[in-house]
């Protein structure tokens, strides 16, 4: 990937994670920073399919999962697959889409199945849903349902590169270097067998109960002595975050060559399963506290037991 990709080190981290644990990844920056292209070069990394939705307001629902076409030859309907039955799915722009679009996504994303018109059609496996949205345009734009984002297993923020990245991505771009060739070094019968390694890393019960406790904090934070926050959190973490945590987790000590993990995993993948499922209070917005600052506290006020 680093051929194509300058820098992004994390975001590079964050998506191979989600490959090996199987689940979907939010990806939010401003444009031209190669969230697209970071995509597809993984895709091309790996010997599966790829398919990439461009969401506009007027998409819809039928367009990503598929729909029934009839066939004049035998009087029948057939099942005409969409664009989700591939393993690794580009949801471009996934803010750009109504809500009632976005929530087609819903049942694929969570049961990695599609039913249409009365037919439940199994996704390929692996399946990941990689969606990327820009946060600078609201004009046209729809906010995703708490359902959905629920769905990700991580949110990951896209920043600016720095000087020296900046003047390698312009050189590669003067010099003709930017379309370097990525051959595929792996498939799915290898990322099932990484799964498998990935599960095998140990999470002491330690860990676990940090991770249970760093959770629990999301939605009682005065009962870890963080009595500040509970007026700026209005909804906290679900279970499911809990559990995403663990596995990602585990998925970033594998990436780090360790078969154990360490609290320093959880310190630096809890903000990315954390940052799309807090919902802050308006005294949040009011004193200027975004997320974030939120995260950070709850991490500095949990203790490792």
């Amino acid at each position: 990937v680093a051929r194509v990709i300058v820098g992004q080190e994390a975001l590079v981290d964050r998506l191979i994670i989600a490959l090996l644990t199987n689940n979907h990844v939010l990806i939010e920056g401003v444009p031209g920073l190669a969230k697209t292209l970071t995509i597809s070069t993984l895709a091309q990394t790996l010997d599966a399919s790829f398919a990439r939705i461009q969401f506009t307001p007027d998409l819809l629902p039928a367009d990503i999962t598929g729909t029934l076409i009839f066939s004049p030859q035998d009087a029948e309907f057939h099942v005409r697959r969409g664009p989700i039955f591939a393993n690794v799915v580009l949801a471009d722009e996934i803010n750009r889409a109504p809500a009632k679009v976005q929530s087609a996504l819903l049942e694929a994303m969570q049961e990695h199945q599609v039913s249409i018109g009365g037919d439940t059609l199994p996704l390929p496996d692996p399946f990941l849903v990689l969606a990327t949205q820009n946060p600078i345009e609201h004009e046209g734009t729809y906010p995703l349902p708490e359902a959905q984002l629920d769905r990700f297993m991580l949110k990951v923020l896209v920043d600016y590169p720095d000087h020296d990245e900046e003047r390698m991505i312009l050189a590669r771009s003067l010099d003709g270097e930017a379309t370097a060739k990525v051959d595929s070094v792996t498939g799915p019968a290898e990322i099932a067998l990484l799964r498998d390694a990935v599960a095998a890393v140990e999470l002491n019960d330690r860990l676990r109960e940090y991770v249970v406790r760093l959770i629990e904090a999301t939605r009682d934070p005065a009962s870890f002595q963080m009595a500040a926050l509970a007026p700026l959190i209005e909804f906290g973490a679900s279970p499911r975050a809990g559990v995403f945590l663990a596995r990602a987790t585990q998925a970033y000590a594998f990436v780090n060559g360790r078969d154990y993990a360490v609290p320093e995993d959880v310190k630096t993948l809890a903000p990315d399963v954390l940052r799309h499922r807090l919902v802050t209070t308006y005294e949040a917005e009011a004193q200027g506290v975004d997320v974030e600052q939120i995260v950070a506290r709850l991490l500095d006020g949990v203790g490792i037991p």
